[in-house]
């Protein structure tokens, strides 16, 4: 089969492109040809940036060198903003392009929040109702679309892939925090994820053991949060266990990234807002557990792969990731419990899998006993 895809991609500054990335690889290791058409900025085998997220000729652009491929099916990662002004409504226009010469399109949402404003409503209505097909990530996403727009039988729910990877050998001594118990703080910072929170808890978390570190890693992305991140640094200097707080800052390579995630012992995802966590899939790819805030999507996800522990208050807090750190039988059985869920149920490889089920049950074409071809060259 050969894809489509419109969507952010590396090295572009996004968590969709990574996860665009990570699912274009898996469906080519199970035989299909993909492409990606992508923002100015993107590079990598068969990936072809043409448009400015700005632009207001985008849906133009991206049809015109995308129908010139003949894709079987075009796949769209879709999040508010990256496809033109009043938040990206020139996807819209995409769709129906397609939709015109009969190329099926699926519409990954990134976002659905549980309680949808007037421009959501009407942009996801009319996404829902010209895809084929639409992917959300989490069951409470489908159920806000169904209880919206209706269509229930075209909207599938395919969980967020996971890596299966080994950790990185000395990353504690390669992050210069050997020999400490590390709680990890990564990603963009902005207020919605309450970063600032945890570096206010450290105080209170230091007083219950002298070998604890928090880890900060990341940056802002792009010039978002200029001033939010002022106030974050300085935090994190006037902090009185400052010296007790580690922070790297950089858009991190892959590698990099890996490194960081290995070196620690639980990560603190203490968000005010979400649907889901990117940053989530990647520290479960090395059986790291998570200590999260009690957003719904995070319930979800933690009563699945029971692999962390929820917070509804700030002693929570304090009290699950000293009880991460501190009780080794409980860490193990997280961490088996991540290993389990991932093997079993969120890899990337099952993840490609179910993807081309949904491609499947959009093209018509009776090719009866007709496969794909397509190998690469070694």
């Amino acid at each position: 089969m050969r894809i489509g895809f419109v969507s952010t991609y590396p090295p572009i500054e996004c968590g969709i492109a990574t996860y665009t990335s990570y699912l274009n690889e898996a469906l080519k290791k199970i035989g299909n040809e993909t492409f990606v058409v992508s923002p100015l900025g993107a590079h990598g085998k068969g990936v072809f940036p043409v448009y400015r997220p700005k632009s207001t000729s985008m849906s133009t652009q991206i049809y015109d060198i995308s129908a010139e491929f003949t894709p079987d099916i075009i796949h769209i990662q879709h999040e508010y903003g990256l496809y033109g002004p009043q938040r990206g409504v020139q996807v819209i226009g995409l769709i129906v392009r397609y939709k015109l010469v009969g190329i099926p399109v699926v519409t990954t949402l990134h976002t659905v929040q549980e309680k949808l404003d007037h421009t959501e409503q009407t942009l996801l209505r009319l996404i829902v109702s010209e895809s084929s097909a639409v992917i959300v990530h989490e069951q409470l996403q489908k159920d806000t679309l169904v209880k919206h727009f209706g269509q229930e039988e075209k909207i599938h729910v395919i969980h967020h892939g996971i890596r299966e990877v080994e950790g990185i050998k000395d990353a504690k001594k390669k992050v210069g925090i050997e020999g400490r118990k590390v709680v990890l703080l990564c990603g963009y910072f902005r207020p919605t994820k309450g970063f600032m929170k945890i570096v206010k808890l450290m105080p209170e978390i230091c007083k219950q053991a002298d070998d604890i570190v928090l880890l900060v890693a990341g940056k802002s992305r792009g010039l978002e949060y200029q001033e939010y991140q002022r106030e974050f640094y300085e935090a994190i200097n006037n902090s009185p266990v400052n010296d007790r707080i580690k922070v790297l800052r950089g858009q991190f390579p892959q590698h990099t990234f890996d490194t960081i995630v290995s070196a620690s012992d639980t990560v603190v995802l203490p968000y005010e807002k979400g649907a889901q966590s990117g940053i989530m899939a990647q520290c479960f790819a090395f059986h790291k557990p998570v200590v999260t805030s009690n957003l719904l999507a995070f319930r979800k996800l933690i009563k699945r792969s029971k692999g962390g522990l929820i917070c509804k208050s700030n002693k929570e807090y304090i009290q699950n990731i000293i009880k991460i750190l501190r009780d080794d039988d409980l860490c193990r059985t997280l961490q088996n419990n991540i290993k389990e869920y991932v093997k079993n149920h969120n890899s990337w490889a099952i993840i490609a899998q179910q993807h081309i089920k949904v491609y499947h049950s959009l093209v018509r074409v009776p090719y009866g006993r007709a496969k794909y071809a397509y190998w690469e060259e070694e």
